[in-house]
C-alpha cells in the first residue's frame, strides 16, 4: 500500500541581502507551499549565521528550519521551487523515519 503522507525536515538558507521584508516574504511563500502538500508541524527561524564556507562570495545566511507531514510529491516540488527562487542559497529536504 502506498504511503499517503510522510514526515520531512526542511532546512533552507536565504541570502540576507533580501532584507527583512524579503526574507519574511520567502518564509511565508515556503510555509504556503508546505500547507499545499500537507501540514506544517513546526518552523524555527534560526536567523543570520555564519556559513561553513562561502557561497557566491557570501559568508552569512539566514537559516530557516521546518518540519512537516506532507504527500510524497512534496520533496520534488519543494526542491524545484527552492532552485528557481531568487535569494535561496541552499536547501535540504530530508525524509524522517517513523
Amino acid at each position: 500500500m502506498a504511503k499517503l503522507s510522510a514526515k520531512y525536515e526542511v532546512l533552507y538558507i536565504i541570502d540576507p541581502a533580501q532584507g527583512e521584508e524579503g526574507i519574511q516574504a520567502l518564509v511565508e511563500k515556503f510555509k504556503a507551499l508546505v500547507q499545499e502538500y500537507g501540514e506544517l508541524t513546526a518552523i524555527e527561524e534560526w536567523g543570520s549565521r555564519k556559513l561553513a564556507y562561502p557561497i557566491n562570495d557570501l559568508t552569512e545566511g539566514y537559516y530557516v528550519y521546518m518540519t512537516c507531514d506532507a504527500k510524497p510529491g512534496f520533496p520534488a516540488e519543494a526542491d524545484r521551487i527552492f532552485k528557481i527562487t531568487e535569494g535561496v542559497l541552499r536547501s535540504l529536504i530530508t525524509a524522517v523515519e517513523e
